[in-house]
């Protein structure tokens, strides 16, 4: 199985491959202008963290929208990663009221997707200053925190999937499961 990280500058993207690859999978970080063809043997992508601020820095994601339009194969958005699924599909990302770094509880109250597994509540590391305000009706929104109310998230009909937090960290509670469902659903689609 063939896992692109996809790396949009973000601190953790090595961390992401490095789990990736523990777990199994054929892992390769590629640089986010890498053309869209050059990923088409992909059995699944991973759209790493990266700009301080998505809403001012969108230009530094390279061809992120191309991948998502030109593919079907299954996306983990992580933390800008997920913003900008967000963006590209209607939803709406802004300034955090409160940004988020380090430990915060995470509570899951709509499971479904690489979620179904978790706990109600997890401990997630987290590093943003902006965050998600809203999804667009093709997704459902399925975990919050008390100071963002979009943590995580998945497509109703296609397997896309978004976090707010790091689940590649080791801090995270149940990070690693996030991922191995996240594979189980690559290697479904092959």
């Amino acid at each position: 199985m063939r896992i692109y990280i996809v790396d949009n500058g973000g601190q953790w993207t090595h961390r992401e491959w490095r789990v990736v690859r523990n777990l199994g999978a054929e892992s390769t970080i590629i640089p986010n202008d890498t053309p869209s063809y050059r990923i088409s043997d992909a059995d699944g992508i991973v759209l790493s963290g990266g700009a301080p601020s998505i809403v001012s820095e969108l230009d530094k994601l390279g061809y992120v929208k191309e991948y998502l339009a030109d593919h079907e194969f299954p996306v983990l958005g992580i933390c800008v990663g997920a913003q900008f699924i967000a963006l590209n599909s209607g939803g709406e990302v802004g300034p955090g009221t409160h940004p988020e770094y380090g430990k915060t509880a995470v509570t899951f109250f709509n499971k479904g997707g690489i979620f179904s597994q978790l706990p109600d509540s997890i401990v997630a590391w987290e590093n943003h200053n902006d965050e998600i305000k809203r999804m667009s009706g093709d997704y459902i929104v399925c975990a919050s925190s008390e100071g963002c109310k979009v943590q995580a998230f998945y497509h109703r009909t296609k397997p896309i999937f978004g976090v707010q937090f790091h689940p590649e960290v080791n801090n995270t509670e149940h990070g690693e499961d996030i991922f191995r469902s996240f594979l189980d659903i690559c290697a479904s689609k092959k």
